[in-house]
């Protein structure tokens, strides 16, 4: 690394952290010289840690220190400025203490990523950054073992659900399906038993569900507010509802994600 002090916002390398917006970076030849931002010294920490280079950095003065053992080995600039300099550059307080402009690796196949899986979560078009963040940190946790988004969900390297996973999206294996529903046949092809999460006059109860002890599971989870499309309901091979007292219908699908991982467990 090599630090560069800046102490105006001209300088041609801060572009990664003005001139583009998060969407933007994503839409830039992905993966294939695309980057996604990571916030704060723990995520850039896994990011390396998962194989990811970073192409440079953005901090305050006093965390230079603890961004240095991170990244030593990579030639790259790091550049250094005041709290108010910074602000104005990005947009927001840097109060998590660093950013860094990482490349996006390419992404996998599908077929790589379920590959000896036996808990996978299919993520259709869940548009909130947030959600998408906090449905990883529960895979993360509560022991599944990849997710698949749709081509129309959020991305799961933007921002704030790198951030608000508290940096498992750099852990847990994932990947876009190319196509949706379509691409629900080819999760049955390997032996996955799809179970919508929804509410249907079908529905089974996700007490009576996990009880059926599947040994491969692909949970669907649908979108804020509509759920899941008829489609993807036509495609399931179970509707599996959760449990819910005191005249509440369902619960947020970051929420619902974390319940039903953890009743459907391996080894539960």
């Amino acid at each position: 690394m090599h630090i560069v002090r800046i102490d105006d916002l001209q300088h041609e390398g801060l572009a990664d952290y003005s001139k583009l917006t998060d969407v933007v970076l994503r839409r830039l030849s992905e993966p294939a010289g695309g980057l996604y931002i990571a916030e704060s010294s723990k995520v850039i920490a896994r990011a390396i840690a998962a194989g990811h280079r970073p192409r440079s950095v953005l901090l305050q003065e006093q965390f230079v220190a603890e961004i240095e053992p991170l990244l030593e080995g990579f030639d790259v600039p790091v550049y250094v400025g005041s709290s108010e300099l910074l602000q104005t550059l990005t947009g927001f307080n840097l109060h998590r203490g660093a950013l860094a402009a990482m490349h996006r690796p390419p992404l996998e196949s599908v077929d790589r990523i379920v590959a000896g899986a036996r808990r996978i979560v299919v993520l259709e078009d869940i548009v909130d950054h947030t959600n998408v963040g906090a449905i990883f940190r529960a895979v993360a946790g509560l022991g599944a073992d990849a997710v698949l988004v749709t081509p129309r969900c959020a991305d799961p390297l933007y921002r704030r659900s790198v951030r608000v996973s508290m940096g498992t999206v750099l852990q847990v294996p994932w990947t876009r399906l190319p196509e949706w529903p379509a691409g629900a046949e080819a999760l049955k092809a390997e032996g996955f038993h799809l179970a919508a999460l929804a509410l249907a006059d079908d529905a089974i109860s996700l007490d009576d569900f996990a009880a059926q002890q599947h040994d491969k599971i692909a949970l669907v989870l649908g979108t804020e507010g509509d759920g899941l499309s008829r489609a993807a309901l036509r495609n399931a091979d179970s509707v599996v509802t959760i449990p819910m007292l005191h005249g509440v219908d369902s619960l947020n699908v970051a929420a619902a994600s974390a319940v039903a991982l953890w009743a459907l467990r391996v080894g539960r």
